[in-house]
């Protein structure tokens, strides 16, 4: 059974949200806020983190970041703030996903479903797909097991950079458009501004797998259509 942490400082809100995700098979746990979710998050572990933006004391963003620390467990930020800019700040932070308030509850349960599919397979709980180790300079991804390594050294990465990172090295020499790469991953339709939420995944990603992220050799930049795995 997936547990599910959901953090916001309306006690409304996150009544629903717990009668709607219980009333679906998972396991709730509720914070009132940023300090009392990392507290939970430091004690417990959760295979997803449904986190507000505007809160008193650590906002979501601050939030984030903290968590990130801690686990690579999908967070789904909800909030009533639906800038472009708002949502590249979410994923700047290391969300996953960014769904703006009011939003249905069928639109919310597919996320959660989506985010939790992905982090299954992450984690090597998902169905069987094989011993398939991809490869691409010194970055290995094994498929089934989750694990990805550079250099012989097992990194960490979140859900959301692992599948943009599979996709990539299952379609080496590919060029992905911002387009294509965003709607492969987020499964919903390319909107204006997802090409800065892409770059921010890529940026952060070549952070993390490249020697020197200014001048990539894994993931290049193909200028004025996309992006590649060498």
């Amino acid at each position: 059974m997936s547990r599910v942490l959901i953090v916001d400082d309306n006690g409304e809100i996150r009544e629903v949200i717990t009668i709607l995700l219980e009333g679906e098979g998972f396991e709730t746990e509720e914070a009132a806020s940023g300090e009392e979710a990392l507290r939970k998050v430091k004690e417990g572990v959760f295979d997803l983190i449904l986190l507000d933006v505007m809160m008193p004391g650590l906002n979501g963003y601050q939030t984030c970041v903290e968590i990130r620390k801690i686990t690579n467990a999908p967070i789904l930020f909800l909030s009533a703030r639906s800038q472009v800019e708002d949502k590249t700040m979410g994923f700047l932070s290391g969300g996953d996903d960014y769904l703006p308030k009011p939003f249905s509850y069928q639109e919310l349960l597919g996320r959660v479903k989506a985010l939790l599919r992905r982090y299954q397979v992450y984690q090597g709980k998902g169905e069987e797909i094989g011993d398939a180790v991809l490869r691409a300079g010194k970055v290995e991804l094994n498929e089934k097991t989750g694990i990805v390594k550079c250099g012989g050294e097992e990194i960490s990465l979140t859900d959301t950079e692992f599948v943009i990172l599979c996709l990539l090295l299952k379609n080496r020499r590919q060029i992905f458009s911002a387009e294509r790469l965003y709607e492969a991953v987020w499964q919903e339709p390319y909107y204006y501004g997802a090409s800065n939420i892409v770059m921010v995944h890529i940026r952060n990603l070549r952070g993390k797998i490249e020697e020197d992220a200014h001048n990539p050799q894994i993931i290049r930049t193909v200028w004025g259509r996309g992006y590649r795995c060498d």
